[in-house]
């Protein structure tokens, strides 16, 4: 029997060597992953909430930017905060009554869901499963704001016959006051201390009311048709003012002087608020439009 030459042999070892080569699976560190640029960053920024968004890099909505992109929590606190919320939607239910859902709040925590329909009840929903819990009547008339106290210690409330209410934590009625000539009551805003609040409605005017007493201290008077919006400056004595007849305006409570006012829009204004700090404010219209506004400067 013949013997193979060494030299075949060797030839086969090599190819084999080559095969085996070739199929090896390296290890390998995609330094692009999201989660080890967010072990990255956390070496190497600061932990100061302020300089952790100084410091974060702006993400553009570009090809080249997504190596920078990295897990949507660590771009919670950064000015591109968009990415670290999710869209879809969770739960559908409904009522029992099957009537139109005219507000809507959270409780104090989250755990429950509170809204106002068209024939003036509460309904209360389970915040975590979505479930019905309770249904009762609060209002004569139809829904059309909630607003809860800085402090979470009231809620208060408002429909389309002029009257408001002022409910406990546990949703127990506290207070009722009748008021804007029976019109509807469209917006309620709390001044920063919660010793104030303010009422806005159909009858053109603004409305500025002490806490403890339950009284109407102002009447804010210059708009020339229904007033739809209204919010209290988060940190001074301003409340802001939209209304259907397409202005913006500015009040000073204390005095009850209209302080500036703002033409951006060429419908009805529907909804108006501002920031944190209360240095930019934003305006919302059916003119298809959202503006913001430096509150220094005027500018949009």
């Amino acid at each position: 029997m013949a013997r193979p030459s060494s030299q075949g042999d060797d030839n086969d070892g090599q190819k084999a060597a080559e095969a085996e080569e070739r199929n090896l699976k390296r290890k390998c560190i995609d330094y692009h992953a999201p989660a080890v640029i967010d072990l990255e960053s956390r070496l190497y920024r600061k932990a100061c909430r302020t300089s952790h968004v100084r410091d974060a890099p702006f993400l553009q909505p570009h090809s080249s930017y997504i190596p920078l992109l990295g897990l949507p929590i660590m771009d919670a606190a950064s000015p591109p905060a968009s990415m670290a919320y999710l869209t879809y939607m969770a739960h559908v239910t409904r009522a029992k009554n099957s009537q139109p859902v005219m507000s809507l709040s959270w409780t104090p925590g989250g755990r429950r869901l509170l809204t106002g329909n068209q024939e003036g009840e509460f309904t209360l929903w389970d915040g975590i499963n979505f479930s019905f819990e309770l249904i009762m009547s609060a209002h004569d008339n139809s829904f059309r704001c909630m607003a809860w106290s800085h402090n979470n210690n009231y809620l208060l409330t408002s429909d389309a016959g002029g009257n408001i209410k002022y409910w406990s934590p546990s949703i127990a009625p506290v207070q009722s006051i009748d008021t804007h000539n029976g019109q509807p009551i469209h917006g309620l805003t709390c001044s920063p201390s919660d010793t104030k609040f303010a009422s806005c409605g159909d009858d053109a005017t603004v409305r500025v009311w002490d806490w403890a007493t339950r009284t109407e201290e102002r009447v804010l008077e210059g708009h020339g048709w229904d007033v739809k919006a209204v919010a209290w400056h988060p940190r001074s004595s301003v409340i802001c003012s939209g209304s259907k007849d397409n202005l913006v305006k500015l009040w000073d409570p204390r005095s009850g002087s209209n302080l500036s006012t703002l033409y951006g829009h060429k419908n009805t204004v529907t909804k108006v608020a501002w920031n944190d700090n209360g240095n930019w404010l934003l305006t919302a219209s059916r003119d298809q439009l959202v503006k913001v506004y430096d509150k220094y400067w005027g500018n949009k």
